[in-house]
């Protein structure tokens, strides 16, 4: 371990997760624009994340906040970015997510649906579907909003289908409208709206975006550092390899953006180098003790690639799905210890995987899951990537 690098301990790294990411009771949000803030973005490939993820770091936990920030205000925009994952970011962090990440995924969208149509689909080149997508737009403007259904029936090239994996178990016949659609959203050209049914639905409307191309938005390299000083404020301190595998970035484009924010080198528990913003080197107070019930995918879970600081990778097993995704997890003082699920009657259930905490966790969790059921009421959350210990507990 290097003696001229600050040291910044597990206990600290604790601290700051459970203060600035809105978890400890203390900490906790008035309004979703400020969850949003606080954790960068909120995962939104489950549509039921974003509710859950904000709900649960606000003070007042109602998902009628977050449809006014997403569908009434505007405030929360989602976007293909980090990872090629969809997120829901505030509408001023957007023009630097775009520039950083969302463009060159919504460049690779569009190269991959040409050679997609082209290859698989006959009768179609660029030019059809430059022509298809006009006819798209303007459908889709002169209604306001519309779902892929509805606007194929007024663009029936929408209706065309190609064969995926011919000859494979898996083999599947898919509409173009999917991917056509998809990559429009990709370009922000046009948007999802308000789900048609409750909160936790996956069928959904398009309504109108505006291309990429059309709004101001920094050159990438500083939008990079932009979003690595952002990242980092929330997260950090961490690891170089934490950044890109967050980002998606290449190892080169992470190091400029960490030099351009004047990152300083530290020394993470085990003598691990790390990184931290200048002014995130002093010791912070622990925010008292506090458990959280986070959802799958919830961006504090999927925050870091190396996790062992808060998770115990014997747990891995039991908490995630073979492709890497986090199922509903169970905090008390910036680790987990459980798992949690929701089952066909509404009852919240949860198991611990460690004692530690004792009974103060446990009446803890206890509560935490009587708040969480408060505000769900009626409304039963199945998560899209299932996972061991979930589909257990909600058996």
């Amino acid at each position: 371990m290097s003696h001229s690098r600050p040291l910044i301990d597990t206990a600290g790294r604790r601290a700051r997760l459970g203060r600035r990411q809105l978890l400890a009771p203390a900490y906790r949000a008035a309004r979703t624009e400020e969850v949003a803030e606080a954790v960068v973005g909120l995962h939104a490939s489950d549509p039921a994340t974003v509710h859950l993820a904000a709900c649960a770091r606000l003070a007042d936990p109602d998902p009628a906040d977050v449809e006014r920030a997403l569908y009434d205000e505007g405030s929360l925009v989602r976007l293909l970015c980090m990872r090629r994952t969809l997120f829901a970011v505030g509408a001023a962090l957007a023009p630097v997510v775009t520039s950083s990440t969302a463009q060159a995924i919504a460049a690779k969208e569009r190269a991959g649906l040409v050679k997609w149509l082209t290859d698989g689909a006959p009768g179609w080149d660029e030019r059809r579907l430059a022509e298809v997508e006009t006819r798209t737009l303007a459908a889709l403007s002169a209604h306001g909003e519309a779902t892929a259904a509805e606007l194929a029936a007024e663009v029936p090239d929408l209706r065309d289908t190609i064969v995926v994996s011919p000859g494979k178990p898996y083999q599947a016949t898919v509409a173009v409208s999917s991917r056509i659609l998809r990559t429009l959203a990709a370009e922000g050209r046009i948007r999802r709206g308000r789900p048609r049914g409750g909160w936790t639905s996956s069928s959904f409307r398009w309504t109108p975006g505006t291309a990429f191309a059309e709004l101001p938005a920094p050159p990438a390299p500083e939008a990079r550092a932009a979003l690595a000083r952002r990242w980092l404020a929330s997260y950090g301190p961490a690891t170089v390899e934490d950044l890109k595998w967050w980002t998606g970035w290449t190892l080169t484009a992470t190091r400029q953006a960490l030099a351009a924010t004047g990152a300083v080198e530290v020394d993470l528990d085990g003598g691990t180098p790390g990184v931290a913003l200048p002014g995130d080197l002093e010791p912070v107070a622990a925010p008292g003790p506090w458990a959280a019930l986070l959802p799958g995918l919830d961006p504090t879970a999927m925050g870091w690639k190396a996790r062992d600081w808060y998770l115990d990778p014997d747990h891995v097993p039991q908490l995630f799905d073979r492709t890497g995704n986090i199922g509903p997890t169970v905090w008390w003082h910036g680790r987990i210890i459980g798992g949690w699920a929701q089952r066909a009657n509404g009852e919240i259930v949860w198991r611990l995987l460690t004692d530690d905490g004792g009974s103060e966790a446990a009446a803890a969790v206890t509560d935490e899951a009587a708040r969480l059921a408060a505000w769900v009421g009626d409304v039963r959350v199945t998560p899209r990537f299932r996972t061991p210990l979930e589909r257990e507990l909600s058996a």
